[in-house]
């Protein structure tokens, strides 16, 4: 009501992004106000861009913009491992460490009863399918180190069991550069659990 409608609308349109308060939302709104117009042009066409060209990949549910994504078409990785994660972000993480050479699958979410989110609003359907190809041998569950990603773990593992393929969890603990004093209780269990021996 203080602000002139264009500029109120788009306070509106950023306090619908997650963690951004009406301050943010203003703040950005008068930066978008002071850039030039061509930056402004190439800002709305990145954002329609975003919602026009990306999809999920048939195989992976990766947000791409070719089918099947770029990694589901690498020919040069190894077929008989897939990692499992939360969100696409999750996937650039574990790319970043080029410790996997493996395929993903990314479930798009978490099993949360608080949320109303069960099995059936992630992506299973389609990983089931995937372990249909004989050369699957591994799937490492690499959700969230909380409930959700807790609970989403627990229920995958249970539900692939029968097919025969092991089932693996990354590890928790301590982050490296860490201290011990700062650690809390669930995250010291979790380091001790996947204690290895020094060679």
């Amino acid at each position: 009501m203080y602000y002139p409608e264009p500029i109120a609308k788009l306070i509106d349109a950023f306090t619908h992004l997650p963690g951004i308060g009406p301050k943010t939302a203003a703040r950005l709104a008068f930066h978008v106000l002071r850039m030039k117009d061509d930056d402004v042009v190439d800002f709305a066409k990145a954002l329609v861009s975003v919602k026009r060209n990306l999809h999920y990949c048939s195989i992976c549910c990766n947000i791409t913009d070719t089918d099947p994504c770029r990694i589901c078409q690498d020919k040069s990785r190894d077929p008989s491992t897939i990692c499992v994660v939360q969100e696409s972000r999750d996937l650039v993480a574990m790319e970043r460490t080029k410790e996997f050479d493996g395929y993903y699958h990314v479930l798009q979410g978490a099993i949360s009863p608080m949320e109303g989110i069960g099995p059936e609003e992630i992506r299973l359907k389609e990983l089931l399918n995937r372990l249909g190809d004989e050369r699957v041998k591994e799937l490492i569950l690499a959700t969230n180190p909380n409930i959700e990603g807790e609970a989403t773990a627990m229920y995958i593992s249970r539900l692939i069991k029968p097919f025969g393929i092991r089932v693996t969890r990354i590890a928790h603990g301590l982050p490296v550069g860490g201290d011990l004093e700062y650690a809390d209780e669930v995250t010291l269990s979790k380091a001790l659990e996947g204690r290895r021996e020094i060679n």
